[in-house]
């Protein structure tokens, strides 16, 4: 079980009157508070690093936190605040990614076309590309038995093509990974899928789709192996999402059973990520988690438990598309009218909470919205202290 830096707290109590004492003992009380004072701002300042060295995950960039503990340490201790934290999240790296659309992985004319459209004004340093997207499809040259034979593999580009041109045109190269949302593989392989507990029929949602199971070994090992395979290429970072159960009505619940609605079905979701990340890490490819604002809000990330995860990152996306003009979530009705600044701000502030044990960066994604209204929605950033963020 992980355990998570919540800050250390210093608790000082109120100085007691000293009415009807000597001067002498005045000044003996005086002078023990002041040794008292001392004493404890030299243990807070002795023991800052060592419990920041001792909660540092696996894959914090070491010269980062080197540059944010001296800034900590360099601060003087507040005397009049009754409660001193160390900051958390003190290893937060800053990313600034722009998100390619499927098309610029045709083929290498359209990937060339797309970098060279990109906005450089907006000082992006990492380029995303959409290698496995919701829906199951993927847009590289897969090796994968299940991908080629499930007519997954959309693209003829291998991600040696890939990294290569993302590289030339000046940034460093991101993975973009759907994981469970995918109705292409379990469509030709059964067991992949998400079955019923009466007959052991493939279960399919309202739209007519079957699912990725976290519960199935095949499909575990099936986009284990995507991941793999991506992790061996030359990406800096991997962003995994749709890390979720689907939308469940409660007859779905009865028909699946307790293991994917019962006190603890999150294990699942959890022991499939940290497993990925580890494997991602032995690639030398640091695993970003991205979750939905819209699942957030309508109660339904599991994946979140921050006692379990293992992964540093995660990718809150605020797709506009996708939230409208109004969010209905337990029994209740979030109107977003407005700019996309302002429709993001509110949304932020509404499930920042659920996000508060890990570093964050924000994608702003949407057809609905212009690529100038995206870039502009990153100003929201600034309300709630995140700086980093993803376009597209």
């Amino acid at each position: 079980m992980k355990f998570r830096n919540k800050g250390r707290k210093i608790y000082k109590t109120k100085e007691k009157n000293y009415y009807g004492k000597t001067p002498f003992g005045k000044f003996m009380s005086g002078a023990l508070t002041v040794l008292l004072l001392g004493g404890i701002g030299f243990l807070g300042y002795s023991a800052a690093e060592p419990l920041i060295n001792y909660t540092k995950k696996r894959g914090d960039d070491a010269s980062a936190a080197s540059e944010t503990s001296a800034d900590f340490t360099a601060e003087p201790t507040a005397a009049t605040a009754a409660v001193v934290t160390i900051p958390e999240n003190l290893n937060a790296e800053t990313y600034k990614i722009v998100s390619l659309k499927v098309d610029a992985l045709k083929d290498s004319a359209s990937l060339q076309s797309a970098l060279s459209a990109i906005n450089v004004n907006v000082g992006y340093e990492y380029v995303a590309v959409p290698l496995k997207v919701t829906g199951g499809e993927i847009y590289y040259s897969s090796g994968i038995t299940e991908a080629q034979l499930s007519g997954a593999v959309q693209s003829s580009l291998t991600l040696g093509d890939i990294t290569s041109a993302v590289r030339s045109a000046g940034f460093k190269p991101v993975a973009e990974i759907s994981m469970l949302e995918d109705h292409v593989a379990p469509y030709t392989y059964a067991d992949m899928a998400y079955t019923t507990i009466d007959d052991g029929s493939r279960w399919i949602d309202a739209r007519g789709k079957h699912w990725l199971s976290p519960l199935s070994d095949r499909a575990t090992t099936y986009i284990t192996a995507v991941c793999d395979e991506i992790a061996a290429a030359d990406f800096d970072r991997a962003i995994c999402s749709d890390i979720k159960f689907p939308q469940l009505t409660a007859n779905d619940k009865e028909l699946l059973g307790e293991s994917v609605s019962g006190s603890d079905c999150y294990l699942a979701l959890t022991s499939l990520t940290n497993n990925l990340y580890s494997r991602m890490l032995t690639g030398d490819t640091t695993m970003l988690l991205e979750v939905s604002a819209y699942d957030i809000l309508t109660e339904n990330c599991d994946v979140i438990q921050p006692m379990l995860l293992e992964v540093n990152t995660v990718v809150l996306d605020i797709d506009f598309d996708e939230i409208g003009e109004a969010v209905t979530a337990g029994g209740t009705v979030y109107e977003f009218t407005g700019t996309a600044e302002e429709k993001a701000s509110k949304l932020i502030g509404l499930v920042q909470y659920k996000l508060s044990d890990y570093n964050v960066a924000v994608r702003f994604s949407g057809d609905t919205v212009t690529e100038e209204e995206l870039i502009k929605a990153k100003d929201a950033l600034s309300d709630y202290g995140y700086t980093s963020f993803i376009i597209g």
